[in-house]
């Protein structure tokens, strides 16, 4: 694990969208999400941003992108695994480590907007469904919020 670095937006941006059609979206859907899963250097930059990486033999395997919301309540805007790494517990290590640095900032609270095809992966981490949210990029789809109480 390691934090990102600015010049990585562009390869994290792509990596969300691969991992985001492993789940067998539409290409017409998955346009509708560009904006959304497109992530910029001065975010990766923003001190309300973390930015963690998981690597495998040296290649970015997965990542995940925390938000701090106030002193202590966080939101998980981004974990995405290469699709080649999907079910080799990459995820599992990527939500354990974000936890951890909640939990090292005096955080209680995790937020997750998920996707409907990680409902399953949020709940074994720990996650409550504790709601729905309307999708940023289709505008009358919901989907589920979780949160993890620390």
């Amino acid at each position: 694990m390691r934090y990102a670095t600015p010049n990585e937006a562009a390869h994290l941006s792509d990596l969300a969208l691969r991992s985001k059609a492993h789940w067998g979206y539409s290409r017409e859907f998955l346009n509708r999400c560009i904006n959304e899963l497109t992530y910029q250097s001065d975010q990766i930059e923003d001190a309300r941003f973390d930015f963690v990486v998981a690597e495998r033999n040296g290649e970015i395997a997965g990542f995940y992108a925390l938000e701090k919301i106030s002193a202590n309540a966080f939101e998980l805007e981004a974990l995405f695994v290469e699709p080649e790494y999907i079910g080799s517990g990459v995820g599992r290590r990527l939500i354990q480590h974000a936890l951890s640095i909640v939990a090292a900032r005096s955080g209680t609270v995790l937020s997750i907007q998920g996707d409907p095809n990680a409902e399953r992966f949020y709940l074994a981490a720990g996650a409550k469904l504790v709601g729905s949210r309307e999708s940023e990029s289709v505008p009358g789809r919901f989907l589920p919020l979780f949160e993890i109480t620390i």
